[in-house]
């Protein structure tokens, strides 16, 4: 990957921060920001929990097990939904790469963060309810996001990573710090559609792409990702999806096609000053991408 491939790339470097998850994080949503951040020569630093090195959610990285027949001994490593739902050559290759950097190796501790160290900060996703809700409820990260967005410093938000932003709160405001501004996430639809694969292709675990499951008062999608993000922001009109109008429109939400660092037709991301969302390990080359010209810009 070569620094001209990639927009926005500035004189000055910056120093980046990514937050994967300790368990289960989105192995695309991690490692593709990393790698594109870092062909234009940023310094990229990573932090979990504990201070120790994250892991990725095994299933999402080699699509073995998200087929009916992974069940069965001997037939996991043959994959037909996995081979379309979990990461592509790309990201694959970018995660083998990843995992002999050795900021990636010893990262520090959410604790130990402060917004003045940093000059831009990636909030992954993924959805594995075991290690993701961790991640989502981890009270010791709010605070530092929360001064990043004060900052008014680059912030990138993809996937679940959009419900770590919606959940700091500001003390200032007693509001989100994405009260005001426009946002993407994983949309009900694509959790919904998901849900309904999984239930046939993971049968014997059909929530495993829900995170969060409604109780039984609660209607339908209450406690989707882009149901909480939306609750969250002055006008649910400020939640953007792909508009009917797009002319790739059946290419950004058929789940089936991922972009590159040089196709992101089938990408959505938004752009809000220096706020950049996106909804899926679909969209991470091109969120990647927006967020070094925003960095760019800020430096």
């Amino acid at each position: 990957m070569h620094r001209a491939e990639i927009e926005g790339k500035g004189h000055c470097l910056a120093k980046i921060l990514i937050t994967p998850a300790g368990l289960d994080y989105d192995p695309s949503e991690v490692a593709v920001p990393w790698r594109v951040l870092s062909a234009v020569g940023h310094e990229v630093y990573f932090a979990t929990p504990d201070g120790q090195r994250a892991f990725p959610d095994e299933l999402m990285l080699t699509g073995e097990g998200l087929d009916p027949w992974a069940i069965v001994p001997g037939l996991r490593r043959f994959r037909a939904i996995g081979r379309i739902l979990a990461a592509d050559a790309n990201a694959r290759l970018a995660h083998a790469e990843l995992e002999h950097n050795k900021r990636f190796l010893s990262p520090i501790r959410y604790k130990d963060l402060r917004a003045s160290d940093w000059d831009a900060l990636v909030l992954p996703g993924g959805h594995r309810a075991r290690g993701i809700r961790p991640y989502l409820e981890n009270v010791e990260l709010r605070p530092f996001v929360i001064s990043m967005f004060d900052a008014e410093k680059p912030v990138g938000a993809i996937c679940h990573g959009v419900v770590v932003a919606a959940r700091a709160i500001s003390r200032k405001t007693g509001r989100s710090v994405l009260f005001g501004r426009k946002t993407t996430s994983l949309t009900w639809a694509q959790e919904h559609l998901a849900t309904q694969i999984a239930r046939v292709t993971r049968f014997w675990d059909p929530t495993y792409y829900r995170t969060y499951i409604e109780e039984p008062d609660e209607p339908d999608g209450y406690r989707s990702v882009q149901a909480e993000v939306t609750r969250v922001l002055a006008s649910p009109a400020d939640y953007q999806d792909v508009s009917p109008t797009d002319p790739d429109r059946s290419l950004k939400n058929d789940g089936r096609h991922r972009d590159t660092l040089n196709d992101a037709r089938c990408a959505f991301v938004v752009r809000d000053g220096g706020y950049i969302s996106a909804r899926w390990p679909g969209d991470a080359h091109t969120f990647a991408k927006v967020l070094a010209k925003a960095i760019s810009e800020a430096a």
